[in-house]
């Protein structure tokens, strides 16, 4: 039987506030396969950012073990960490992140610059490829005020795929986004979940949840419930009542 993708065991993640100690994390232990589609829940200070900061390598717990891609990832020093997550995870933001002054196709260049085995060819090519891959082939060359806001994520979206990650990790990916934006970019995830792309994502959104495999809910730092999700569609009848997404500039 394969190894799990992601696997932590009796995480734990304690922060000291003066005299006080905050437990973010308490004695979290999961495993997340390769090709899973996971949707994370909880309310503010449940502790599910904590949880995908340190899954995303972006923070270390106080105790516990977390292995990516059967790579202990507790073990590796600042500088190794860095390049092991922009080798192993594809970060798609509720806010985007994407360059201002910097168009569609180079802000989904931006990993492979830092990867020395792509040459330029190569990295324009994944570039305009992952671009082609959410729908906005066409849209290359537009500058982010050019483009709406979904299409904006969809940037995104493709600047995560770009390294082909085992894993992308998505932080309210529809947070600022509109319902009928939100329920575009939930298709793009099924899709490529259904490549096979193992996808990780927080939301405190019910509906947005529901599009996911597996729901797991987070409270007071621990896990309360982990559920199968069996009806994943988009609810055409309810998407048909919903206004046209705004489109962005077309020039």
């Amino acid at each position: 039987m394969a190894s799990p993708l992601i696997s932590v065991k009796n995480l734990k993640k304690v922060y000291q506030m003066g005299d006080t100690q905050v437990h973010a994390l308490r004695d979290i232990t999961l495993d997340i396969n390769k090709g899973d589609y996971v949707a994370i829940m909880g309310a503010s200070g449940s502790g599910k950012s904590t949880f995908m900061n340190i899954i995303g390598c972006l923070d270390k717990p106080t105790s516990g073990e977390y292995f990516l891609d059967s790579i202990d990832a507790l073990k590796m020093n600042k500088n190794e960490l860095a390049e092991f997550r922009n080798q192993k995870i594809g970060f798609i933001f509720q806010s985007f992140n994407i360059l201002a002054r910097t168009s569609a196709q180079e802000n989904v260049e931006l990993p492979l610059i830092y990867n020395n085995k792509v040459g330029a060819k190569e990295r324009r090519e994944r570039a305009f490829n992952a671009l082609k891959s959410v729908g906005l082939a066409e849209r290359a060359n537009n500058m982010p005020n050019q483009l709406s806001g979904g299409q904006q994520q969809r940037v995104a979206i493709a600047r995560a795929l770009v390294n082909d990650p085992v894993v992308i990790m998505a932080d309210e990916p529809t947070g600022n986004l509109d319902s009928r934006t939100s329920y575009e970019i939930m298709e793009i995830f099924r899709t490529l979940n259904e490549k096979g792309i193992t996808i990780v994502m927080v939301t405190h959104e019910p509906d947005i949840a529901q599009f996911a495999a597996d729901n797991i809910v987070f409270r007071d730092g621990s896990i309360i419930s982990h559920e199968k999700v069996t009806n994943r569609k988009i609810p055409q009848e309810e998407l048909k009542k919903l206004p046209a997404p705004e489109t962005g500039d077309k020039k």
